[in-house]
């Protein structure tokens, strides 16, 4: 059926559609389809029909006119926009003007839905914070454009290098890095590197992106951006500046020295549960704002992000004055949030999922899986540095609240995706400290030896796992080659030096441990493995 359009806005916007619908649902697909608009009661979301929202909608009360594209977010998902759009929108809420003219420009790195659910609604989009108290809608005004750097690299080029870009932040996920997670170097022969070599005036991943625009900057004698990930890396600041320097010395060694002495790559934290969009969500946030939205983002009201004080020239936003915390060393923040929390989180989506969860809550609400948290992170606080003011085992109680959160759908197959990249730094750093030290880990072993079990690509019940991983082919290849035997299906796996490297792949203690977790997983499934591990009294070594 048509959509039905309005009369021309009279306040200088453009004309939006209205009406909204959604269209047939994919498994794990964005809930609504712009492009297929069925008859509404609501209007959608735009300029033009802000006033149409429910009373209870917050919305923001600035000029979104006196906004400049001052940020540009490689990377443009629910994410960032349920968390660093959102620590700018506050500040931009300020007293009158005072929080400055922070626009965001988004940039989509491989499809165009997002800029094609927004571009529609003026780039407006509604978050709802969600959990038993009920839902918190509000309209954010921040983003003003959207681009798609496969149809128009050139034009994000022209962007990033703009004197009015001051900082870039990314949010790539960990594969978006192109790098060796083991070793933390560049790829050089990963497929986008190469492309983006051969063709740097079309550069398509994020280091070449960062690269063609700093020396573009350099080029006219402009001070370079700040580059801040907020990707789940250790040290990520410091990882992402060495892979740009990477990249660049492949081209242009003196470029890669300006870089090193020039740009700011200051390391950050972010910490909040930001569930993939789900069928029905978009229908539930029109009545609950009134108004019909392409893309929602649903998340939960905690949020946190932590950031090394070091930015270029250009400033950046009073983000302080929306909660985020500045400090020297982001490290012990860092190794907390990603051993204690992602760590957890890949635990329970591996033997979450083999168990029959579906969801992160789910998982938790089974008192055997609370049971196992509170041990695996029993395992995971010796390893660590509290950060200043933080007490481990109330972090620990926080996140066991956080998980259960009852209005929080946090799929275990969202969670489980990309594992080769995550494994390193969720899993294997806990692990590699506590061999040097000698303490057991059975709960990191079971937790390493699930993933090894889901990658095979079957569940307890024989179903095909849809796995997605950039490794998952040669994944999948070392198993089969391997056979049924827990012993060889570890050794071919513990093999993967771009996962466990060379020192685990030859302690013997990883491979008995993970050995004997397979075995158990092979055996009795990951209920019962679980409730043996913890029947079962940690020895004192491993």
């Amino acid at each position: 059926m048509p959509a039905s359009r309005r009369p021309a806005a009279t306040d200088g916007q453009r004309t939006c559609v209205t009406g909204g619908g959604r269209g047939p649902i994919d498994k794990g697909a964005p809930p609504f389809y712009p492009g297929a608009m069925e008859t509404s009661p609501f209007p959608r979301l735009c300029a033009a029909t802000l006033a149409a929202a429910r009373p209870a909608v917050a919305r923001f009360a600035y000029e979104r006119g006196r906004l400049r594209p001052r940020l540009v977010h490689l990377g443009l998902g629910a994410f960032f926009r349920a968390h660093g759009a959102l620590f700018t929108e506050e500040v931009l809420a300020g007293e009158s003007g005072a929080g400055g003219d922070w626009g965001i420009v988004g940039a989509s790195l491989r499809h165009p839905d997002q800029r094609e659910r927004l571009a529609p609604q003026d780039f407006l989009y509604t978050t709802v914070a969600n959990d038993a108290a009920g839902p918190r809608a509000r309209l954010v005004g921040c983003l003003l454009d959207v681009l798609v750097a496969p149809a128009s690299p050139e034009r994000l080029v022209a962007r990033l290098a703009a004197p009015e870009t001051a900082i870039v932040t990314l949010t790539v996920t960990e594969k978006g890095y192109c790098h060796d997670p083991a070793t933390g170097r560049l790829d050089a022969a990963h497929p986008a590197i190469r492309h983006d070599l051969a063709h740097p005036e079309a550069p398509g991943s994020a280091v070449g992106l960062l690269v063609a625009a700093l020396a573009r900057r350099r080029g006219a004698g402009l001070a370079p951006f700040t580059v801040a990930s907020c990707d789940n890396l250790p040290a990520n600041g410091r990882l992402l500046g060495a892979l740009v320097r990477d990249f660049a010395a492949l081209g242009e060694p003196g470029l890669a020295g300006w870089i090193e002495r020039e740009v700011a790559f200051p390391a950050s934290m972010v910490d909040r549960i930001v569930p993939a969009a789900a069928p029905g969500e978009s229908a539930w946030v029109a009545e609950l704002t009134g108004l019909e939205d392409a893309a929602p983002v649903i998340h939960e009201p905690f949020g946190q992000w932590v950031i090394e004080d070091r930015f270029a020239p250009g400033g950046r936003p009073a983000w302080e004055r929306a909660g985020v915390q500045f400090a020297a060393d982001v490290a012990p923040f860092e190794h907390a949030k990603l051993r204690m929390l992602n760590g957890s989180h890949s635990a329970l989506a591996y033997l979450g999922y083999l168990a029959g969860h579906e969801s992160i809550g789910a998982a938790v609400a089974d008192p055997l899986f609370a049971r196992f948290l509170g041990r695996f992170w029993r395992e995971v606080i010796p390893a660590l540095t509290a950060p200043p003011g933080l007490d481990l085992a109330v972090y620990a109680a926080s996140l066991l609240a956080r998980y259960a959160n009852p209005a929080i759908r946090h799929r275990t197959w969202q969670i489980a995706m990309d594992g080769s990249q995550k494994l390193p730094q969720r899993l294997l750093s806990t692990l590699r400290e506590n061999l040097a030290h000698d303490r057991a880990s059975p709960c990191l072993m079971l937790a390493v030896a699930g993933w090894m079990r889901y990658v095979g690509g079957r569940d307890e019940a024989g179903r095909e796992i849809d796995v997605r991983d950039p490794l998952a082919a040669d994944l999948r290849r070392r198993i089969e080659q391997a056979g049924p035997a827990p012993v060889d299906r570890v050794r071919a796996l513990l093999g993967v030096s771009a996962i466990f490297g060379a020192d685990l792949a030859a302690d013997p203690r990883v491979a008995a441990g993970l050995t004997a977790a397979c075995d158990a997983l092979a055996r009795r499934g990951a209920r019962a493995a679980i409730a043996e591990l913890l029947d079962t009294a940690a020895p004192a070594r491993h």
